[in-house]
């Protein structure tokens, strides 16, 4: 693939062959993040497992100790105290089956994240082909569905990410925005590691971490000693 002039040049900045310690890698990123925006520092682990078995998939959610450097929007689905509980708690938009509908003949989109009591998951997984695709579907494991609305609206809006496999089995997750510190995005890469690690399913095999990346909106990948996580 043919690169720009400004993309030759960040990788310019660094040797792209080496293996970088996480502090160090954070810091050669933001080197690259030159953009005229606060470019988001994302991370990339390919894993070795294979996500078409149920078994070998990983997936689960951690909150950052800096936050993402974006509030996130939030849609409460939930009826009677809970929807009252969503509201008190801080939640954007709190609804039911109107919310439902809406979502069905609107393709309404303007939130970041779904939160739903169980008793709501079998009218609302009616909508996984919708809303599946762009990872908005509540699910148990990212405590997207739950009965303590309270606490999953607080832990995403202080920084809650979520993990989770892709087809080509790489998980890709925000840690932060070029404009943190190199400690506190450090910290946070650190932290997300350590949820990925701990999630290791016992079907896994051979070399759990294949590879792990650090990289800006805009700016190439800076590869991470695996064996210094």
């Amino acid at each position: 693939m043919k690169r720009g002039k400004n993309y030759n040049a960040k990788v310019a900045l660094f040797n792209q062959q080496d293996l970088y310690a996480p502090a160090e890698a954070i810091a050669t990123v933001k080197k690259t993040a030159t953009a005229k925006f606060d470019e988001t520092i994302e991370l990339h682990v390919r894993l070795g497992v294979d996500s078409r078995h149920a078994d070998q998939q990983v997936r689960g959610s951690v909150v950052l100790p800096h936050g993402t450097g974006k509030t996130k929007t939030v849609l409460v689905i939930a009826k009677d105290d809970k929807a009252k509980e969503a509201q008190e708690a801080g939640a954007d938009f709190v609804g039911a089956e109107d919310m439902i509908a809406k979502i069905q003949s609107e393709n309404w989109f303007d939130y970041d994240v779904i939160v739903a009591t169980p008793n709501m998951m079998g009218q609302l997984g009616r909508l996984g082909k919708v809303l599946g695709p762009k990872g908005l579907m509540p699910n148990p494991k990212s405590g997207t569905v739950t009965m303590d609305i309270a606490k999953a609206i607080s832990e995403i809006k202080a920084g809650k990410v979520e993990y989770r496999l892709d087809k080509g089995n790489i998980i890709h997750c925000v840690v932060g925005k070029a404009s943190f510190t190199d400690e506190q995005l450090t910290e946070n890469l650190k932290v997300v590691l350590e949820a990925i690690v701990k999630a290791k399913p016992a079907a896994a095999k051979g070399t759990y971490m294949k590879s792990v990346y650090v990289s800006s909106t805009m700016g190439p990948s800076v590869r991470i000693n695996t064996l210094k996580i």
